[in-house]
């Protein structure tokens, strides 16, 4: 029988030239390191801690973190949880926590917490401006604070004003910051507007969980289309599923466990759009929805490609859009040749909660991939969770559109003749020994891997 694949050594992918040093921290000690962001317009050499109040020598490692770093890495991690909370709330803008902290310079574990915020994008104010209106609240002067945030503050006038400026017009002493902003128009300026000001700032506690919060944003931001995961449950030999003479019609073959299954609505819910293709759904007539029970700004939007419209009335996604309280949650996109009549029959079942737009096709019927995603780019679909069958996770690959692959190996073995992960590109196997930050867990009785064929943050050095 085929072995599961050994979890491979997780090495970080962040290179660092020499442009500026900061303090940064790891999971083990504190040393200074070379900041690989955008050099803050108007600065020029920084100083070694980027306005800060001293530190280890340049080059010289302590074996133990200093109470400070112990203190900073605390209160980043809940500004971190924070920004987890607004999975699914936050797009189409970043997932960003805030917490605002009076320090106890003889006791930093005494440090008090004068109020914190996430942003949510329904409630408008950014994570900053949250924490601000908390500790206001609560009759906390936050004066002569640190702030430690997940993401650069902000300094250009979106839908709020720029958070660095509300942030030095609170009177904040010190501002601790994850990682800087992906957008390389803006990326750096915040920073150098609270650094201009006489604020101590501090970066890099926390930057690569922040930064994994915030793939479909810095990939969004930069490339203007959807960040695209692919997601896939796989025998332990490498296939989707059965041979179909071995299955029943339109039902599921679950290949993993509960807990795998579960792990699959987290994705669906940390995403904008779900698309899949006919075949799948004429073989398992899947709902496709976020059953994971935590609240959303929006549906999950579920994009079906179905050139010639040979959705049935009867499949589960029409069933549900008939008692659906959303009129947009469920788009099938079509060839321009498809059926008239089709298009009738589907509205009808559907009673009227489906949108049908065609697109032109090649001369085999296949739609093109490129204006698939350009069409969710317009409705602000950050990430995309592509869940399809062996010729769509092909199609995928071979434009190289894949971003992110998640990958859930089963302990069932299928054999020859079943369906390939991918019809005309690489097996499951080849492909997670190509991923960048890849991840292994086990999850229930079946082993989860994870990792990118992208990452939009590298580039930014």
């Amino acid at each position: 029988m085929a072995q599961l694949p050994m979890p491979a050594r997780y090495t970080s992918s962040h290179r660092q030239p020499a442009q500026s040093v900061l303090r940064r921290e790891n999971s083990k000690r504190s040393f200074l390191i070379a900041w690989s962001g955008p050099k803050p317009p108007g600065l020029k050499t920084l100083p070694r801690k980027y306005g800060g109040r001293g530190g280890y020598p340049h080059g010289i490692l302590s074996s133990m973190p200093s109470p400070a770093d112990v203190a900073d890495r605390s209160h980043m991690q809940r500004a971190l949880d924070l920004a987890r909370q607004t999975a699914g709330l936050a797009s189409p803008n970043p997932q960003v926590g805030c917490v605002l902290v009076r320090e106890n310079p003889t006791d930093r574990a005494a440090d008090q917490v004068l109020g914190e915020g996430a942003h949510r994008y329904d409630e408008r104010d950014h994570a900053e401006i949250a924490a601000l209106k908390q500790a206001a609240a609560n009759g906390h002067d936050v004066r002569g604070a640190t702030a430690y945030v997940t993401l650069e503050p902000c300094a250009h006038h979106g839908r709020t004003g720029p958070c660095a400026d509300a942030l030095l017009a609170a009177g904040i002493r010190r501002c601790v910051v994850a990682t800087t902003d992906p957008n390389p128009l803006v990326s750096g300026t915040g920073l150098a507007r609270l650094h201009a000001a006489g604020v101590e700032v501090d970066l890099g506690p926390g930057s690569d969980e922040a930064r994994s919060l915030n793939l479909p944003f810095a990939h969004f931001i930069q490339h203007g289309r959807p960040f695209v995961t692919l997601k896939a449950a796989v025998s332990v030999d490498g296939y989707l599923a059965p041979p179909p003479a071995a299955r029943a019609l339109r039902q599921p073959h679950w290949l993993t466990g509960p807990a795998a299954r579960a792990e699959v609505h987290s994705l669906r819910h940390a995403s904008d759009a779900l698309l899949t293709g006919i075949g799948t759904v004429l073989a398992d007539d899947p709902a496709l929805t976020d059953r994971s029970g935590l609240p959303r700004r929006r549906p999950l939007l579920r994009v079906i490609l179905d050139p010639h419209l040979r959705l049935p009335p009867a499949s589960q996604l029409l069933r549900d859009a008939q008692t659906s309280t959303s009129a947009s949650d469920l788009l099938l996109l079509c060839a321009e040749s498809a059926p008239l009549a089709n298009q009738h029959t589907l509205h009808t079942a559907a009673a009227g909660r489906i949108e049908i737009l065609r697109l032109p096709a090649s001369p085999s019927g296949r739609l093109s991939l490129p204006p698939v995603l350009a069409l969710l780019a317009e409705r602000n679909c950050l990430s995309l969770l592509l869940e399809a069958g062996s010729a769509l996770n092909s199609a995928f690959l071979h434009e190289d559109l894949v971003d992110r692959i998640v990958l859930f190996f089963s302990p069932t073995e299928l054999g020859a003749g079943s369906i390939p992960f991918s019809a005309a590109g690489p097996s499951a196997y080849v492909l997670q020994q190509r991923l960048h930050q890849r991840r292994t867990a086990s999850v229930g009785a079946d082993m989860m891997i994870t990792g990118l064929l992208h990452d939009p943050w590298p580039a930014l050095s």
